[in-house]
């Protein structure tokens, strides 16, 4: 037992050692790859311009007019849209995945994101609203649904299947009333709702992205933090609770963490799907033993975003939002994942 002790801490600071070597490197390849498309984004276009063009112009490092116009007026917007989105939804993914113990837990299937849109459609189609007006309404729409959601779960608990059951039921009501506004709309703001419950970036004012972009510097580090507490809830309650931790206090701490990031980026770009869903499993796919890295699925959801706007916009014969090359690519992912989800008896 004396001889084997010795070795067997040496192996487990030697795993723990290659965990985190493997994180480091993982991260730090995906913040390359987030940064190198934030400026191929902004390269892209009937007026195409160099990399180092789109660096100087950004950091004001060169005085030209008409690259500074392009860049900082007309691209730059939707990139940075693109990214803080792809970023708050990433995390706010990975976060309701761990935190519920089941890969299918996503904003988009747990009436958040339902919640926001028959707020926004509802300033669309009876106030005639728009712009900041609409984010406004798609940000309260988004906490009343989660508040709504965490009382209606509260009583038992706020975990598992019962919290991702309330949060379907929440969804289906909030799409029902959507579908309803939408019978009475006339067809000018019909269009237009649908076109926002598609979702894109770039179509939110400089107001609101200065809003996300604010928020993302508060709350990704408060993530961060609570990330010690998210690792002991998956434990369990009773084994977090001998480990010193208030669960409740905990859970509802990260749950308030993950919808702002959610309703923040649906304010700004309206409800893209899949984006959330998707991004925890690449990042974990990625880091092997290390998984359940917040800062790493931020920055898949924002390669995942980036990319599906440049396809979006640039690679298909017309121009669409964003939404509808994410739903393309989410679709067959989210069928296989609960084909396999059943298969191997994941989460009850």
């Amino acid at each position: 037992m004396t001889a084997t002790t010795p070795a067997t801490a040496g192996t487990v600071r030697i795993s723990r050692r290659r965990r985190a070597v493997r994180a480091l490197v993982v991260t730090s390849a995906l913040g390359a790859a987030a940064g190198a498309l934030f400026v191929l984004t902004m390269m892209v276009g009937s007026f195409r311009l160099g990399a180092a063009e789109v660096v100087a112009s950004v950091l004001h490092l060169r005085d030209d007019p008409s690259v500074d116009f392009v860049v900082r007026e007309l691209r730059l917007p939707t990139a940075a849209s693109a990214l803080a989105v792809g970023l708050a939804l990433g995390a706010a993914g990975t976060i309701f995945q761990q935190l519920l113990g089941n890969p299918l837990a996503s904003p988009d299937f747990v009436g958040i994101t339902s919640g926001a849109g028959f707020a926004a459609v509802t300033g669309i189609v009876l106030l005639q609203a728009g712009g900041p007006v609409v984010s406004g309404l798609a940000l309260c729409g988004a906490v009343v649904a989660a508040l709504l959601m965490y009382v209606l779960a509260w009583r038992d608990g706020v975990a598992g299947y019962r919290f991702i059951l309330i949060g379907i039921g929440v969804a289906l009501f909030f799409d029902g009333l959507i579908g309803y506004l939408l019978t009475r709309a006339r067809l000018s703001e019909a269009r237009q709702a649908v076109h926002w419950l598609t979702g894109s970036v770039g179509q939110a004012g400089a107001g609101e992205l200065r809003l996300l972009l604010g928020a993302l510097v508060f709350l990704l580090p408060v993530a961060l933090v609570l990330r010690r507490q998210l690792r002991a809830l998956e434990l369990g309650d009773d084994t977090a609770r001998a480990l010193g931790l208030r669960t409740e206090l905990s859970r509802a701490g990260l749950l308030a963490t993950a919808v702002a990031l959610v309703a923040l980026a649906v304010a700004v770009a309206g409800p893209i799907v899949f984006v959330a869903l998707v991004a925890g499993p690449i990042a974990n796919r990625l880091l092997g033993p290390a998984t359940g890295g917040i800062v790493p699925a931020a920055l898949a959801g924002a390669v995942l975003l980036l990319t599906a706007d440049l396809v979006a916009v640039h690679l298909l014969p017309a121009p669409l939002p964003t939404g509808v090359v994410t739903g393309a690519v989410g679709a067959p992912y989210l069928l296989w994942l609960l084909a396999t989800t059943n298969r191997q008896g994941d989460g009850g």
